[in-house]
Protein backbone atom coordinates (compact mmCIF):
# COMPACT_ATOMS: atom_id res chain seq x y z
CA UNK A 1 0.00 0.00 0.00
CA UNK A 2 3.14 2.36 1.25
CA UNK A 3 4.23 1.55 -2.60
CA UNK A 4 1.29 2.31 -4.49
CA UNK A 5 0.96 5.64 -2.48
CA UNK A 6 4.61 6.42 -3.56
CA UNK A 7 4.08 5.49 -7.13
CA UNK A 8 0.96 7.67 -7.13
CA UNK A 9 2.80 10.95 -6.06
CA UNK A 10 5.53 10.61 -8.61
CA UNK A 11 3.06 10.03 -11.23
CA UNK A 12 1.12 13.05 -10.68
CA UNK A 13 4.35 14.91 -9.82
CA UNK A 14 5.21 14.15 -14.13
CA UNK A 15 1.95 14.95 -15.34
CA UNK A 16 2.71 18.24 -13.32
CA UNK A 17 5.29 19.36 -14.80
CA UNK A 18 4.27 18.10 -18.21
CA UNK A 19 1.57 20.24 -17.70
CA UNK A 20 3.52 23.41 -16.82
CA UNK A 21 6.23 23.05 -19.42
CA UNK A 22 3.84 22.18 -22.26
CA UNK A 23 2.99 25.96 -22.96
CA UNK A 24 6.79 26.62 -23.42
CA UNK A 25 7.53 23.84 -25.45
CA UNK A 26 4.40 24.78 -28.26
CA UNK A 27 5.57 28.44 -27.90
CA UNK A 28 9.16 27.22 -28.50
CA UNK A 29 7.53 25.57 -32.01
CA UNK A 30 5.64 28.03 -33.17
CA UNK A 31 8.89 30.63 -32.62
CA UNK A 32 11.32 27.75 -34.25
CA UNK A 33 8.25 27.45 -37.48
CA UNK A 34 8.05 31.35 -37.72
CA UNK A 35 11.05 31.85 -37.83
CA UNK A 36 11.61 29.36 -40.64
CA UNK A 37 9.32 30.95 -42.68
CA UNK A 38 10.77 34.19 -42.29
CA UNK A 39 13.82 32.30 -43.26
CA UNK A 40 12.20 30.92 -46.59
CA UNK A 41 11.21 34.59 -47.77
CA UNK A 42 14.03 36.10 -47.59
CA UNK A 43 15.89 33.45 -49.26
CA UNK A 44 13.29 33.91 -51.69
CA UNK A 45 13.50 37.45 -52.11
CA UNK A 46 15.39 38.41 -55.16
CA UNK A 47 18.71 40.50 -54.10
CA UNK A 48 19.81 43.63 -55.90
CA UNK A 49 22.54 43.49 -57.97
CA UNK A 50 24.39 44.86 -60.74
CA UNK A 51 22.88 42.45 -62.81
CA UNK A 52 19.40 42.68 -61.37
CA UNK A 53 19.19 46.56 -60.72
CA UNK A 54 16.33 48.11 -63.01
CA UNK A 55 17.87 49.28 -66.46
CA UNK A 56 17.94 53.33 -66.51
CA UNK A 57 16.25 55.18 -69.45
CA UNK A 58 17.92 55.62 -72.18
CA UNK A 59 19.65 59.03 -72.71
CA UNK A 60 18.70 60.96 -76.10
CA UNK A 61 22.42 62.20 -77.52
CA UNK A 62 21.58 64.79 -80.49
CA UNK A 63 23.48 63.99 -83.48
CA UNK A 64 25.91 66.52 -84.39
CA UNK A 65 25.03 68.20 -88.12
CA UNK A 66 27.82 67.02 -90.69
CA UNK A 67 29.59 70.06 -91.61
CA UNK A 68 29.07 70.60 -95.47
CA UNK A 69 32.05 70.10 -97.30
CA UNK A 70 32.39 73.58 -99.29
CA UNK A 71 31.87 73.88 -103.00
CA UNK A 72 35.60 74.90 -104.47
CA UNK A 73 36.04 76.22 -107.80
CA UNK A 74 38.65 74.12 -109.13
CA UNK A 75 38.30 76.62 -112.50
CA UNK A 76 39.41 80.15 -110.42
CA UNK A 77 42.65 82.04 -111.81
CA UNK A 78 44.62 83.84 -109.14
CA UNK A 79 47.64 86.18 -110.09
CA UNK A 80 50.26 87.87 -107.73
CA UNK A 81 51.42 91.26 -107.96
CA UNK A 82 54.75 92.18 -106.32
CA UNK A 83 56.01 95.78 -105.33
CA UNK A 84 59.33 97.47 -103.77
CA UNK A 85 58.93 100.54 -102.91
CA UNK A 86 56.70 103.68 -103.56
CA UNK A 87 58.72 106.84 -104.58
CA UNK A 88 57.33 110.25 -106.20
CA UNK A 89 60.75 110.64 -108.21
CA UNK A 90 61.35 106.80 -108.73
CA UNK A 91 65.08 106.09 -109.42
CA UNK A 92 65.17 102.58 -110.84
CA UNK A 93 62.72 100.79 -112.03
CA UNK A 94 61.68 98.33 -108.58
CA UNK A 95 60.01 101.79 -107.64
CA UNK A 96 56.37 103.23 -108.27
CA UNK A 97 54.94 106.64 -107.98
CA UNK A 98 52.34 106.75 -105.19
CA UNK A 99 50.10 108.25 -107.67
CA UNK A 100 50.32 105.29 -110.10
CA UNK A 101 49.90 102.68 -107.59
CA UNK A 102 46.75 103.90 -106.35
CA UNK A 103 45.84 103.62 -110.29
CA UNK A 104 47.01 99.86 -109.86
CA UNK A 105 44.39 99.39 -107.13
CA UNK A 106 41.20 101.23 -108.80
CA UNK A 107 42.38 99.26 -111.88
CA UNK A 108 41.80 95.58 -110.13
CA UNK A 109 38.37 97.17 -108.62
CA UNK A 110 37.23 98.57 -112.37
CA UNK A 111 38.24 94.93 -113.86
CA UNK A 112 35.97 92.99 -111.17
CA UNK A 113 39.17 91.20 -109.64
CA UNK A 114 39.09 90.41 -106.24
CA UNK A 115 42.03 90.99 -104.11
CA UNK A 116 42.41 87.97 -101.29
CA UNK A 117 44.87 86.94 -98.89
CA UNK A 118 47.39 84.91 -98.63
CA UNK A 119 45.44 82.73 -95.76
CA UNK A 120 42.75 82.74 -98.65
CA UNK A 121 44.74 81.44 -101.33
CA UNK A 122 46.79 78.42 -99.26
CA UNK A 123 42.89 77.70 -97.85
CA UNK A 124 41.76 77.52 -101.47
CA UNK A 125 44.79 75.02 -102.41
CA UNK A 126 44.15 72.90 -99.48
CA UNK A 127 40.51 72.62 -100.56
CA UNK A 128 38.90 73.87 -97.89
CA UNK A 129 37.10 77.20 -99.49
CA UNK A 130 36.91 78.58 -103.07
CA UNK A 131 38.15 81.75 -104.19
CA UNK A 132 36.57 84.35 -106.75
CA UNK A 133 36.89 83.25 -110.70
CA UNK A 134 39.73 86.44 -111.21
CA UNK A 135 41.19 86.51 -107.99
CA UNK A 136 44.96 88.60 -107.05
CA UNK A 137 47.16 88.79 -104.26
CA UNK A 138 49.45 91.87 -103.38
CA UNK A 139 52.82 90.87 -102.04
CA UNK A 140 55.22 93.85 -101.07
CA UNK A 141 59.21 92.67 -100.75
CA UNK A 142 62.22 93.36 -99.02
CA UNK A 143 60.56 95.78 -95.96
CA UNK A 144 61.47 99.50 -97.23
CA UNK A 145 59.51 101.83 -95.09
CA UNK A 146 57.24 103.42 -98.11
CA UNK A 147 55.44 100.65 -97.78
CA UNK A 148 54.54 101.30 -94.32
CA UNK A 149 54.05 104.95 -95.29
CA UNK A 150 52.83 104.92 -98.65
CA UNK A 151 51.67 101.65 -100.04
CA UNK A 152 49.47 100.27 -97.21
CA UNK A 153 47.76 103.54 -96.66
CA UNK A 154 46.39 103.28 -100.11
CA UNK A 155 45.91 99.74 -99.64
CA UNK A 156 43.91 100.07 -95.93
CA UNK A 157 41.69 102.37 -98.10
CA UNK A 158 40.47 100.27 -100.69
CA UNK A 159 40.53 97.37 -98.05
CA UNK A 160 42.82 95.08 -99.82
CA UNK A 161 44.93 92.60 -97.61
CA UNK A 162 48.66 92.33 -98.52
CA UNK A 163 51.71 90.18 -97.60
CA UNK A 164 54.98 91.14 -97.15
CA UNK A 165 57.73 89.50 -97.86
CA UNK A 166 60.61 90.74 -95.12
CA UNK A 167 64.36 90.00 -95.43
CA UNK A 168 66.19 89.72 -91.80
CA UNK A 169 69.41 91.73 -92.30
CA UNK A 170 67.05 94.75 -93.59
CA UNK A 171 65.21 95.08 -90.42
CA UNK A 172 65.92 98.46 -88.00
CA UNK A 173 68.79 99.12 -89.96
CA UNK A 174 67.91 102.56 -90.44
CA UNK A 175 67.75 104.59 -94.17
CA UNK A 176 64.54 103.53 -95.96
CA UNK A 177 64.20 100.66 -93.82
CA UNK A 178 61.66 99.23 -91.43
CA UNK A 179 61.59 98.44 -87.86
CA UNK A 180 60.42 95.71 -85.58
CA UNK A 181 58.02 97.93 -84.48
CA UNK A 182 56.23 98.87 -87.36
CA UNK A 183 56.26 95.45 -88.82
CA UNK A 184 54.48 94.51 -85.28
CA UNK A 185 52.07 97.13 -85.79
CA UNK A 186 51.50 95.87 -89.29
CA UNK A 187 50.78 92.48 -87.98
CA UNK A 188 48.06 93.73 -85.27
CA UNK A 189 46.43 95.38 -88.13
CA UNK A 190 46.03 91.90 -89.89
CA UNK A 191 48.76 92.43 -92.81
CA UNK A 192 50.51 88.95 -93.29
CA UNK A 193 54.24 88.84 -92.92
CA UNK A 194 56.29 86.24 -94.50
CA UNK A 195 59.80 85.07 -95.53
CA UNK A 196 62.35 86.66 -97.83
CA UNK A 197 65.63 84.48 -96.35
CA UNK A 198 67.95 86.48 -94.53
CA UNK A 199 70.46 88.49 -96.57
CA UNK A 200 68.57 88.50 -99.85
CA UNK A 201 71.48 86.44 -101.60
CA UNK A 202 71.00 84.04 -104.43
CA UNK A 203 70.00 81.16 -102.52
CA UNK A 204 71.75 78.90 -105.72
CA UNK A 205 75.37 79.95 -104.82
CA UNK A 206 76.90 80.83 -101.25
CA UNK A 207 78.73 83.85 -100.84
CA UNK A 208 82.37 83.96 -101.79
CA UNK A 209 84.15 83.39 -98.47
CA UNK A 210 81.45 81.03 -97.58
CA UNK A 211 82.78 77.68 -97.11
CA UNK A 212 79.83 75.30 -96.59
CA UNK A 213 77.26 75.62 -98.77
CA UNK A 214 74.50 73.72 -96.89
CA UNK A 215 75.60 75.16 -93.38
CA UNK A 216 74.48 78.56 -95.40
CA UNK A 217 71.62 77.48 -96.91
CA UNK A 218 69.90 76.23 -93.61
CA UNK A 219 70.31 79.16 -91.96
CA UNK A 220 68.79 81.73 -94.94
CA UNK A 221 66.21 79.64 -95.03
CA UNK A 222 65.84 78.00 -91.66
CA UNK A 223 67.54 81.14 -89.87
CA UNK A 224 65.32 83.79 -91.44
CA UNK A 225 61.78 81.97 -90.53
CA UNK A 226 63.12 81.30 -86.47
CA UNK A 227 63.78 85.33 -86.41
CA UNK A 228 60.37 86.14 -87.43
CA UNK A 229 58.32 83.80 -85.76
CA UNK A 230 60.18 85.15 -82.59
CA UNK A 231 60.32 88.50 -83.18
CA UNK A 232 56.69 88.55 -84.02
CA UNK A 233 55.06 85.91 -82.44
CA UNK A 234 53.89 84.52 -86.27
CA UNK A 235 54.07 81.65 -88.04
CA UNK A 236 55.79 81.64 -91.74
CA UNK A 237 54.32 79.65 -94.51
CA UNK A 238 55.28 81.61 -97.45
CA UNK A 239 58.72 82.06 -99.03
CA UNK A 240 59.75 84.20 -101.75
CA UNK A 241 63.00 83.36 -103.86
CA UNK A 242 65.92 86.80 -103.72
CA UNK A 243 65.68 87.59 -107.45
CA UNK A 244 63.12 84.53 -108.06
CA UNK A 245 66.15 82.29 -108.78
CA UNK A 246 65.83 78.66 -107.20
CA UNK A 247 66.85 75.23 -107.75
CA UNK A 248 65.89 71.71 -107.04
CA UNK A 249 68.38 71.75 -103.55
CA UNK A 250 67.22 75.08 -102.53
CA UNK A 251 62.97 74.14 -102.84
CA UNK A 252 63.58 70.89 -100.66
CA UNK A 253 65.33 72.35 -98.02
CA UNK A 254 62.35 75.17 -97.96
CA UNK A 255 59.75 72.34 -98.35
CA UNK A 256 61.61 71.03 -95.43
CA UNK A 257 61.43 73.70 -93.00
CA UNK A 258 57.73 74.20 -93.78
CA UNK A 259 57.09 76.58 -96.39
CA UNK A 260 53.99 75.75 -97.82
CA UNK A 261 53.92 78.11 -100.78
CA UNK A 262 57.26 79.45 -102.65
CA UNK A 263 57.06 82.25 -105.21
CA UNK A 264 59.31 83.36 -107.59
CA UNK A 265 59.11 86.23 -109.94
CA UNK A 266 57.81 84.34 -113.03
CA UNK A 267 54.22 86.14 -113.82
CA UNK A 268 51.20 84.07 -114.60
CA UNK A 269 47.38 83.30 -113.87
CA UNK A 270 47.66 80.17 -112.12
CA UNK A 271 44.89 77.68 -111.70
CA UNK A 272 44.29 75.31 -108.69
CA UNK A 273 47.15 72.56 -110.04
CA UNK A 274 50.15 75.15 -109.92
CA UNK A 275 53.15 73.84 -108.55
CA UNK A 276 53.30 75.18 -105.11
CA UNK A 277 57.35 75.65 -104.57
CA UNK A 278 57.05 77.69 -108.09
CA UNK A 279 54.32 80.27 -107.99
CA UNK A 280 54.89 83.45 -109.88
CA UNK A 281 54.74 86.86 -109.81
CA UNK A 282 54.24 89.89 -112.31
CA UNK A 283 57.29 92.31 -110.91
CA UNK A 284 56.34 95.96 -110.93
CA UNK A 285 58.63 97.21 -113.45
CA UNK A 286 58.37 101.23 -113.89
CA UNK A 287 60.07 101.56 -117.38
CA UNK A 288 57.37 99.15 -118.62
CA UNK A 289 53.65 98.99 -117.81
CA UNK A 290 52.91 96.52 -119.75
CA UNK A 291 53.82 94.04 -116.95
CA UNK A 292 50.40 95.22 -114.84
CA UNK A 293 48.35 95.18 -118.38
CA UNK A 294 49.20 91.20 -118.75
CA UNK A 295 48.81 90.95 -114.83
CA UNK A 296 45.32 91.94 -114.93
CA UNK A 297 43.82 90.71 -118.23
CA UNK A 298 42.93 87.04 -117.47
CA UNK A 299 41.88 86.65 -121.26
CA UNK A 300 45.37 86.02 -121.84
CA UNK A 301 47.84 83.61 -120.49
CA UNK A 302 45.13 81.40 -118.24
CA UNK A 303 47.47 78.87 -118.20
CA UNK A 304 50.60 80.55 -116.96
CA UNK A 305 53.78 80.03 -119.07
CA UNK A 306 55.39 76.75 -117.80
CA UNK A 307 57.89 76.75 -115.23
CA UNK A 308 61.26 75.34 -116.84
CA UNK A 309 61.73 72.76 -114.46
CA UNK A 310 58.25 71.38 -113.46
CA UNK A 311 56.80 71.51 -117.54
CA UNK A 312 57.38 68.25 -119.48
CA UNK A 313 61.00 68.28 -120.48
CA UNK A 314 62.32 67.93 -124.41
CA UNK A 315 65.43 67.34 -125.51
CA UNK A 316 68.33 69.14 -124.46
CA UNK A 317 69.77 72.56 -126.78
CA UNK A 318 72.89 73.97 -127.08
CA UNK A 319 72.00 77.84 -127.09
CA UNK A 320 74.54 80.53 -127.61
CA UNK A 321 74.32 83.05 -124.98
CA UNK A 322 75.50 86.25 -123.80
CA UNK A 323 76.86 86.51 -121.32
CA UNK A 324 77.73 83.35 -120.92
CA UNK A 325 76.50 81.55 -118.19
CA UNK A 326 77.37 81.98 -114.80
CA UNK A 327 79.89 84.17 -116.30
CA UNK A 328 80.76 87.44 -113.78
CA UNK A 329 80.76 90.11 -115.83
CA UNK A 330 81.80 94.23 -114.70
CA UNK A 331 79.68 95.64 -117.50
CA UNK A 332 75.88 97.12 -115.37
CA UNK A 333 74.99 97.64 -118.44
CA UNK A 334 75.33 94.37 -120.70
CA UNK A 335 73.81 93.78 -123.67
CA UNK A 336 72.09 89.87 -123.52
CA UNK A 337 72.01 88.04 -126.48
CA UNK A 338 70.92 84.14 -127.42
CA UNK A 339 71.33 82.82 -130.38
CA UNK A 340 67.63 80.85 -131.18
CA UNK A 341 68.87 78.36 -134.04
CA UNK A 342 68.72 75.57 -131.99
CA UNK A 343 65.12 75.76 -130.62
CA UNK A 344 63.63 74.98 -134.21
CA UNK A 345 61.20 77.23 -136.40
CA UNK A 346 60.42 79.63 -133.97
CA UNK A 347 57.81 81.42 -133.88
CA UNK A 348 58.88 85.72 -134.03
CA UNK A 349 56.07 86.90 -131.98
CA UNK A 350 56.20 84.69 -129.15
CA UNK A 351 59.61 85.42 -128.44
CA UNK A 352 59.70 86.83 -124.52
CA UNK A 353 62.54 87.36 -122.49
CA UNK A 354 62.65 87.86 -119.01
CA UNK A 355 65.53 89.03 -116.02
CA UNK A 356 64.76 88.63 -112.72
CA UNK A 357 64.47 91.79 -111.30
CA UNK A 358 63.47 93.54 -113.64
CA UNK A 359 60.81 91.47 -114.80
CA UNK A 360 59.58 91.39 -119.40
CA UNK A 361 62.03 93.49 -120.88
CA UNK A 362 61.21 94.45 -124.70
CA UNK A 363 63.69 92.34 -126.08
CA UNK A 364 63.93 92.39 -130.05
CA UNK A 365 63.84 88.90 -132.40
CA UNK A 366 66.28 89.09 -136.09
CA UNK A 367 64.40 86.12 -137.63
CA UNK A 368 67.16 86.12 -140.21
CA UNK A 369 70.12 85.52 -137.26
CA UNK A 370 67.52 83.95 -135.28
CA UNK A 371 68.87 85.84 -132.45
CA UNK A 372 67.23 88.11 -129.69
CA UNK A 373 68.97 90.77 -127.82
CA UNK A 374 68.11 93.37 -125.25
CA UNK A 375 70.25 96.26 -124.33
CA UNK A 376 69.95 96.91 -120.52
CA UNK A 377 68.77 100.68 -119.93
CA UNK A 378 70.02 101.28 -116.38
CA UNK A 379 72.52 100.19 -113.88
CA UNK A 380 72.23 96.76 -112.41
CA UNK A 381 73.12 96.31 -108.72
CA UNK A 382 76.27 94.10 -108.05
CA UNK A 383 74.17 90.41 -107.88
CA UNK A 384 73.64 87.18 -109.59
CA UNK A 385 70.27 87.88 -112.62
CA UNK A 386 68.56 84.93 -114.42
CA UNK A 387 67.83 84.91 -117.89
CA UNK A 388 64.64 83.43 -119.05
CA UNK A 389 63.84 83.01 -122.71
CA UNK A 390 60.63 81.42 -124.18
CA UNK A 391 59.02 80.82 -127.33
CA UNK A 392 56.94 78.75 -129.34
CA UNK A 393 58.51 76.32 -131.91
CA UNK A 394 56.48 73.53 -133.60
CA UNK A 395 53.66 74.56 -131.57
CA UNK A 396 54.96 73.78 -129.05
CA UNK A 397 55.77 76.50 -126.08
CA UNK A 398 60.00 76.27 -125.54
CA UNK A 399 62.10 77.63 -122.88
CA UNK A 400 65.72 77.81 -121.75
CA UNK A 401 67.43 79.87 -119.01
CA UNK A 402 70.82 80.98 -117.57
CA UNK A 403 72.48 83.07 -115.26
CA UNK A 404 75.05 85.60 -115.27
CA UNK A 405 76.75 88.02 -112.38
CA UNK A 406 77.39 91.52 -111.92
CA UNK A 407 80.68 92.01 -110.48
CA UNK A 408 82.83 94.91 -110.71
CA UNK A 409 85.76 93.05 -109.96
CA UNK A 410 85.72 90.65 -112.33
CA UNK A 411 88.21 90.77 -115.40
CA UNK A 412 87.07 93.39 -118.14
CA UNK A 413 87.86 91.14 -120.79
CA UNK A 414 85.38 89.87 -123.08
CA UNK A 415 84.17 86.34 -121.89
CA UNK A 416 84.24 84.06 -125.31
CA UNK A 417 81.03 83.64 -126.10
CA UNK A 418 79.93 79.22 -125.01
CA UNK A 419 77.38 77.04 -125.47
CA UNK A 420 74.87 77.13 -122.48
CA UNK A 421 73.99 73.80 -121.82
CA UNK A 422 70.69 73.44 -120.15
CA UNK A 423 70.34 69.89 -119.69
CA UNK A 424 66.82 70.96 -117.71
CA UNK A 425 66.10 74.42 -119.49
CA UNK A 426 64.48 73.63 -123.13
CA UNK A 427 60.92 72.73 -122.03
CA UNK A 428 57.29 72.29 -123.28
Amino acid sequence: MVLSALSFIRMRRSILVLFLAFPLLFAGCKKSTTQARQEKKEVQKPVATASTAPTPAPVAVATPTPTPVPAIDRSAKVMVLLYHRFEDRPKDSLAIPPAEFRQNMEELKKDGISVISMKDFLAWRRGEKSIPPKSAIITVDDGYISAYNVAWPVLKEFGYPFTMFIYTNFVNVGGKSMTWGQLEEMRDAGVDIECHTVSHHDLRHAPKRTDDYMAWLHNEIYGSKEILEQKLGIKIVALAFPYGTHNEVVRKMAKDAGYEAMFTVYGQHMGFDAPMDQLGRYAFDARHRDIFKMAVDFGANQAGAPSAEVASEVPSTSVVTQPANDEHTPNPRPTIKANMASLGDVDPNSVQMRISGLGLVPAKYDAQSKSVSYEVTQNLIPRAYTVILSAKAQGRRVETRWNFTVDPSASAAPATPAANKQASGTRM
